[in-house]
């Protein structure tokens, strides 16, 4: 066999379980068909359970010194703040959401993993097909480039953790229950001209939801929600134009680093184990972006699997061990979805009087303390 375990998908899932299965010394090959990061920030929140996990194979130290500690959270309508969030009882080492791009997180996650094997991680690589005999699984990789020639590999199990739009998924069978949303988005990070400081702030608007994030290099993101998907040609200026409309703050649109639009859907498996292969990650359950939830599900699912992994190869029965992880981490997905949900209708447009209902009863829970801390701990997936 070529390693004890194949990871199709080299994005933070795949990594992270890359480096906790080589700390183990199980040995892997990690196939991305990506032959460099993308350098947009996507996912940026770490939250404290997934942190506690990185903090297991050595990569959260360096995460915490690069990335910015957003210790409070606040909402604001109409230029008044409404209620304000604490994260400092979350946790005991982590009192905070980590706001860092996701291409820094990849790279100190490749970083650790080539430090363990420089060999395990292998680029331009698509995992396209896959048999599984019952004995062992072997997979065909196509890989980029003229001079470069297809070939396969082999191993004792698989991990798909490529993605939401997973090849994985349908060739092994595996049928998803998808559910849309009427929720659309724009997003963008600029120079930050507020004086938030490291604070996130959610203004609660008529048109509908501004989300806030600081991020490190004094940048801050800005997400608006829309009442359709957005535009084609939707740039800068129109996000700049909509966020000084709904919150009086003014973007210069010269220093947008990074723009995106998505529309939201979910979309969890059935079932994440199938024979020697489990999915992992977006493959496994695709989760609304509102909230930051997504990656840090991948992370945790990782974390429960590598002992499970651990079992397997040593010939310990594993039968009962899987069937509770996947039901654990199904659960786990079917709250976050939840919780997204929750915090896309927090966001949607409302008239005036129904806003100030809204807006009075968050505001009133707040400043309950009892609900305060449940609703961070919620946040921030304790």
């Amino acid at each position: 066999m070529d390693a004890d375990v194949l990871i199709a998908g080299g994005g933070p899932v795949g990594l992270y379980l890359a480096a906790a299965l080589l700390q183990e010394g199980v040995t892997v090959k990690v196939f991305e068909q990506r032959q460099a990061r993308n350098p947009h920030s996507r996912a940026i929140g770490v939250h404290p359970p997934a942190l506690e996990a990185l903090a297991g194979i050595q990569v959260a130290s360096s995460m915490v010194r690069e990335g910015v500690r957003i210790r409070a959270g606040m909402a604001v309508s109409g230029g008044k703040t409404v209620g304000t969030m604490a994260f400092d009882a979350v946790s005991g080492d982590f009192p905070f959401v980590l706001a860092l791009p996701q291409f820094r997180t990849e790279q100190l996650l490749e970083d650790r993993v080539r430090a363990l094997d420089p060999a395990a991680l292998v680029r331009g690589a698509t995992v396209a097909g896959v048999r599984d005999d019952g004995g062992e699984v072997a997979v065909a990789v196509e890989r980029a480039g003229a001079t470069q020639h297809n070939g396969s590999a082999t191993a004792a199990l698989l991990v798909a953790a490529d993605g939401a739009r997973s090849q994985l998924r349908g060739a092994l069978g595996v049928a998803v229950v998808r559910k849309s949303y009427p929720d659309h988005y724009l997003m963008g990070d600029f120079d930050d001209g507020t004086d938030y400081g490291d604070r996130a702030v959610l203004f609660l608007e008529p048109e509908g939801i501004v989300e806030s994030f600081p991020l490190p290099g004094g940048v801050r993101r800005w997400v608006v929600r829309l009442a359709r998907p957005a535009a084609p040609a939707a740039g800068p200026a129109e996000l700049a134009e909509m966020v000084h409309r709904r919150t009086g703050f003014r973007l210069d649109p010269a220093t947008n680093s990074m723009l995106s639009a998505f529309s939201v859907r979910s979309t969890i498996a059935r079932r994440t184990v199938a024979g020697r292969a489990v999915l992992l990650g977006d493959a496994a359950h695709e989760i609304s972006p509102i909230g930051g939830q997504g990656m840090n599900l991948g992370w945790l699912d990782a974390r429960d699997l590598v002992p499970v992994v651990c079992a397997a190869l040593s010939g310990k029965p594993t039968g009962r061990r899987l069937r509770e992880f996947e039901e654990s981490r199904r659960r786990a997905a079917v709250l976050a979805r939840r919780q997204a949900e929750m915090n896309m209708m927090l966001g949607r447009p409302l008239p005036q009087p129904l806003l100030r209902i809204r807006t009075a009863a968050l505001g009133a829970a707040a400043a309950v303390p009892a609900v305060n801390q449940w609703a961070a701990m919620r946040f921030t997936m304790q």
